[in-house]
């Protein structure tokens, strides 16, 4: 096949709200559904393919061939896509690096993007520190919750994008709905949780946070975000004026399609789709020549060589 589509792992933290299911079509078996993991590999929250198998399966039955040759690199699946719905502020935390991560959990850390799909006013990201600060600081204000302090504030705007290196404090603020793309990686350490009675991890906090002032709005042109484990490129198709997008894809990489609105037709070698707003593909390395119709928004994802430069 060269078009897999995907029914993602639906997960219902006590922050999430309902939005993912009333506007976006996700399926999930409980009220909230917080996060919808549309692509992943991870075995903390597969995606499945229509039809039964999981994602991870689909891989080990036909081979990495299909991932594509700048996946070679990587011991698994790079990457990790899930919508986000924050009806109430997250945890304030932090991802290790992959070095430390495979040490200290077994797993690889964690860098990610995020692109802000809806936010309501007022709305808030969290990311990175206003000032340099000391380790001791850093203790004494999680003990006397006063980190908020010294954490850069940011208007949330729809469609803004934000990298979040691995090392960088952040959360995302109450009201706010995103796509995310990161680090296969399900690896997170919490240091505010407003009370939640939640684990924190500070002492592994502490090993791994960046405590310099790190935020910056990453430019990347052409991409909207790129780093070693992905590449992330924005479409637009207004129905209109543009109402057909083509591309290639040859044995280098996969491309992931995440419809964040409208309504189609995705097709590859012979494959054939509707798409709407909420769904999820995945076209295989070395498939050949791709086309989206309709109107839509969509972001596209494929792994760069090991040589490219960000």
């Amino acid at each position: 096949m060269a078009i897999l589509k995907l029914k993602p792992a639906c997960k219902n933290y006590v922050w999430g709200g309902r939005r993912l299911i009333e506007e976006y079509g996700i399926e999930s078996d409980d009220k909230i559904c917080a996060e919808a993991w549309t692509l992943s590999a991870h075995p903390d929250g597969l995606s499945t393919i229509e039809g039964g198998a999981t994602f991870a399966e689909y891989i080990k039955i036909n081979g990495k061939e299909i991932l594509g040759t700048n996946c070679r690199r990587f011991e698994d699946f790079p990457v990790l896509i899930k919508f986000i719905d924050a009806r109430e502020t997250l945890s304030v935390q932090v991802h290790p690096t992959d070095d430390y991560a495979l040490i200290h959990e077994g797993q690889f850390g964690k860098s990610e993007m995020w692109y802000i799909l809806d936010a309501a006013e007022n709305s808030m990201l969290y990311c990175g520190f206003k000032k340099k600060i000391s380790k001791d600081e850093f203790i004494a204000r999680i003990k006397n919750n006063s980190l908020l302090e010294v954490i850069n504030f940011i208007p949330a705007r729809k469609g803004d994008v934000i990298f979040i290196p691995a090392g960088t404090i952040h959360a995302i603020g109450k009201g706010i709905l995103l796509a995310e793309i990161q680090r296969n990686s399900n690896v997170t350490y919490r240091v505010y949780d407003y009370g939640r009675n939640r684990p924190l991890h500070i002492d592994k906090a502490l090993d791994v946070t960046n405590l310099n002032p790190t935020f910056k709005r990453d430019e990347n042109y052409p991409h909207l975000a790129a780093c070693d484990y992905f590449v992330v490129d924005k479409l637009n198709l207004d129905g209109e004026i543009l109402s057909e997008a083509r591309g290639f894809i040859d044995e280098k990489t996969f491309l992931s399609v995440l419809i964040l609105d409208g309504a189609g037709k995705i097709s590859c070698n012979g494959d054939e789709f509707i798409y709407r707003k909420g769904d999820s593909f995945f076209l295989t390395a070395n498939s050949g020549e791709w086309k989206i119709c309709g109107h839509c928004d969509a972001l596209l994802t494929t792994v760069p060589s090991y040589e490219q430069n960000f």
